[in-house]
């Protein structure tokens, strides 16, 4: 038995005949773990957006209150990070684990006061563009050389700025600063100009950073003219230069085929200078073919085939300027349809994409817009998907841009989808991704109307008191209009008087700027509300508004108003409506006066004053 068990013993201890390999260790970034967790949890569709989570009393109710909001959080934060990096000594400790770099304190003030290169260099890398120049300045008075590098970065800095020192983000702003989203113009002789002059050679790289501020700054015939001194220099321009003449290429030229014709000249240089293009070569001649009339059509193509042919994958901007030139070519011949944007969605359904131009944020609005002006609801829905998709929601582009496009999309719901599925989707958009203006919540009052479920316009009135439009005229009078152009249901017909009640009560306490201004319309539909719901008191209360409000009432609300008195038995009621109607010099008054003395028990006094109305109505007449 023991010589049994050694052997089993003998084979456990038995060398490997394989042999085993040490997997090499597997490096995990920081935020592995925040971004796994990140993907199990899903939009809260009742939530607000993130960014104001952190503090309840400030969340959102309104798309103003959004808006001034979001400035306020952001204005905060950047005078938060200018107190930061003003006061560095105060901010030294740093907690938080993985780093995060944009929260510690940045070097902004100036440390090097000699007159050196370095000092030059300090001064680009912190953006101040005054004293870059005054020390370039003294360096050349002191006969100290530059080196072409810090040259370079210098006129990139000048040219980006168009020869002014950028606002500080977050620093305090006097009355005479220039506004920070301010574009300057090109002004002629400027430093950039000068120092490209003074330089002893000029390379590419000093054409390259005068010509792109050219551009960026709308001195785009000045911009070619030095592109014609650089051939003139037997230089060969790079693909920057190339880019920025694309742009400008369109404002030099009147009609759209010699526009044409000077993009083509563009790239046939670009391709006799062996200059290899890149995404923005493309998306620039795209960008500028929307400016080319019926030419662009044909020619997009044409430069789309020829960009793939490139090995270039083109970018969400480079499909947005294609839909533009389609779509305007479509307007302009009457004939719009949706092909083109069918076979851009063919190529994109799927894919996940990151920012790779600045026109990249545009597309999803864009193909939203074409898919509501065709009612093509499918398509719609795949280009929300495509949105939803990953993370390319982060390429809907700033707050109006994101507006716009849920804006469209749930217009095209409202036109095309049934009732039931709109109220789902905007329980799902609102608030968390959408604020509805007036208009959106018109659309959404018009869909209930055609599936016949204005029975939930009073959910909808609350919708509107928390979105702040209770204000808006043309929505308070859409709403009243629609609840009490038909009758309905006894239960309903309550719910659609106390809705109205709340409007009126809402308007009366109303202390803003632009408080509702009641009309005819609103303040006759409001008192037929409360007539078909039998509360004749709070209709009383109504109808005396006219006369407060300067309003006249209409003859058939006055008949209206008899029929509900006549029928309570309310004698004195129907006496002060005929009375008012007088008051308003009403036509109509005579006829009341006669109907009020035969259908109702009335007393002496009564009869006496319905009488004299009565005779003097018809004397009138």
């Amino acid at each position: 038995k023991t010589a049994h068990q050694n052997e089993h013993i003998g084979t456990f201890q038995r060398e490997p005949t394989d042999t085993i390999v040490i997997p090499r260790k597997k490096t995990w970034s920081k935020e592995a773990v925040l971004e796994a967790l990140s993907s199990t949890v899903g939009r809260d569709p009742t939530a607000y957006p993130y960014n104001f989570q952190d503090d309840p009393f400030l969340s959102p109710r309104t798309v103003n209150e959004f808006k001034l909001y979001s400035l306020s959080k952001e204005s905060g934060r950047s005078a938060a990070k200018f107190f930061i990096n003003n006061n560095p000594k105060y901010f030294t400790t740093d907690f938080a684990e993985p780093h995060i770099p944009c929260l510690m304190p940045e070097t902004v003030s100036l440390l090097l006061e000699d007159v050196s290169e370095e000092a030059l260099k300090e001064r680009v890398r912190l953006r101040k563009v005054t004293a870059a120049v005054e020390m370039y300045d003294q360096l050349l008075q002191s006969g100290t050389a530059v080196s072409m590098e810090t040259t370079y970065d210098l006129l990139d800095l000048i040219c980006l700025y168009c020869d002014r020192n950028p606002v500080e983000e977050g620093g305090p702003q006097s009355e005479d600063m220039e506004d920070p989203g301010e574009e300057f113009s090109w002004k002629e002789n400027n430093n950039a100009e000068r120092i490209f002059n003074l330089l002893p050679e000029r390379d590419t790289r000093c054409y390259s950073a005068l010509i792109r501020g050219m551009v960026k700054h709308g001195a785009h015939a000045k911009a070619f003219s030095i592109y014609t001194d650089l051939l003139n220099n037997r230089l060969t321009a790079d693909v920057h230069i190339f880019n920025a003449l694309l742009i400008a290429a369109p404002d030099l030229r009147d009609k759209y085929n010699e526009r044409w014709d000077l993009l083509a000249e563009l790239l046939n240089q670009m391709s006799q200078q062996k200059v290899q293009p890149n995404l923005s070569t493309f998306n620039s001649v795209l960008k500028a073919l929307r400016r080319c009339g019926s030419l662009a059509k044909t020619q997009a193509i044409h430069t789309l085939n020829e960009m793939k042919a490139m090995g270039i994958a083109p970018s969400l901007a480079s499909y947005d300027h294609i839909l533009n030139a389609f779509s305007k070519a479509a307007s302009s011949s009457g004939a719009v349809n949706t092909d083109i944007l069918q076979e851009v969605m063919s190529e994109l359904e799927g894919r996940s994409f990151t920012c790779q131009d600045p026109d990249d944020v545009l597309f999803f609005s864009t193909a939203m817009r074409i898919c509501v002006n065709n009612k093509d609801l499918e398509l719609g829905y795949r280009v929300y998907n495509l949105v939803e998709h990953g993370e390319n929601w982060r390429l809907l582009g700033p707050l109006y841009q994101q507006s716009s496009f849920y804006r469209r999309f749930f217009n095209l719901l409202c036109m095309m989808e049934h009732i039931d599925v709109v109220l789902t989707w905007y329980r799902k958009l609102v608030p968390s991704l959408y604020y509805p203006n007036p208009q959106g919540l018109k659309d959404l009052l018009q869909a209930l109307d055609t599936d016949s479920r204005l029975d939930l316009l009073p959910t909808i009135w609350k919708d509107i008191r928390a979105l702040g439009h209770d204000n808006k005229a043309d929505l308070v009078e859409e709403l009243l209009m629609l609840m009490a152009r038909d009758k309905h249901s006894a239960e309903v017909q309550e719910a659609f008087a106390v809705c109205a009640l709340d409007i009126k009560n809402m308007s009366e306490a109303d202390r803003r700027k632009n408080p509702l201004e009641w009309s005819t319309t609103s303040l006759s539909n409001i008192t037929s509300l409360q007539l078909r719901a039998n509360k004749t008191r709070e209709a009383w209360e109504t109808l005396k508004l006219f006369k407060s409000k300067n309003r006249v009432p209409k003859e058939a609300l006055l008949e209206d108003f008899l029929s509900v008195c006549c029928s309570d038995g309310s004698s004195q009621r129907a006496v002060e409506l005929v009375q008012l109607s007088a008051a308003f010099c009403l036509s109509a008054t005579p006829k009341l006066a006669k109907r009020t003395l035969a259908e109702l028990d009335l007393t002496e006094e009564q009869r006496a004053v319905l009488s004299e109305l009565e005779s003097t109505g018809e004397s009138s007449g």
